[in-house]
């Protein structure tokens, strides 16, 4: 379903993705980990087409997001980092407003949102201004516009940062039972998520793979079986970076 393929992205003479290659299928939640200046997110913006690789190609589908970027793009759900919205606008009429821009109208449209509304809990803000949300209901909503179109693949940046422990918990909870049905990557640097929504996970570093496997498969990897001391056994941090420069 998703085929990452040599992926590799520089700026400057900072190389941020360094021949990354992965697969996820249908029915995986892939989870995304690496400490922050990883290339988690420059990688996820590769795959969606956002940003341009400099070589390498991911496949969506059938579709490449070099070569058939329409296509590709079609089948994917987005939701990034910090994700835009319309504050002025109600979650209703921002759903309807995204379906649009996919394409769709009347009776199309409104059951899209209808669904959409139901899957992420926001019946009881259907009418409500976004900019008066919590921020848990504003990233439901965001996530909501990601999953108009009943897209095949879901390429989640960041999911639950900023929400507490409740909100995460709802969060974790939604993007597991979504997996079921899609190919779903879940960047993160929490490591709970992983145990608690993610069927398998890949670890990077300095832009590329470091360890690849379930949740139960990295935690063995560990002398202490415990995932975040793997995490840190594999990862650099910044000021270990700067000491070795």
């Amino acid at each position: 379903m998703i085929k990452v393929q040599n992926l590799r992205k520089s700026f400057g003479s900072n190389v941020a993705v360094d021949d990354l290659s992965f697969e996820v299928k249908k029915g995986e939640v892939l989870g995304f980990l690496g400490p922050n200046g990883a290339g988690k997110s420059t990688t996820m913006r590769m795959i969606t087409g956002y940003i341009t690789p400099d070589s390498g190609d991911a496949i969506l589908g059938d579709h490449s997001i070099v070569d058939e970027p329409e296509a590709a793009k079609s089948i994917i759900g987005y939701l990034p980092e910090n994700a835009p919205s319309y504050p002025d606008m109600d979650v209703q009429g921002f759903l309807r407003f995204a379906a649009e821009i996919r394409g769709m109208d009347g009776a199309e449209r409104d059951k899209s949102v209808d669904h959409a509304i139901e899957v992420c809990s926001l019946e009881s803000v259907r009418r409500q201004n976004i900019d008066t949300l919590s921020k848990g209901f504003t990233h439901r909503t965001c996530l909501a516009q990601s999953i108009l179109h009943d897209p095949e693949v879901l390429i989640l940046d960041e999911p639950t940062d900023g929400l507490d422990p409740n909100q995460k918990h709802d969060a974790r909870q939604l993007i597991k039972r979504l997996g079921e049905t899609k190919a779903i990557i879940f960047s993160t640097h929490i490591l709970e998520e992983v145990e608690a929504a993610c069927s398998r996970a890949i670890i990077i570093d300095q832009g590329r793979i470091v360890a690849n496997g379930t949740p139960e498969e990295l935690k063995k990897q560990s002398k202490t079986n415990r995932l975040d001391d793997l995490f840190r056994e594999l990862t650099v941090s910044d000021t270990k970076q700067k000491e070795a420069a």
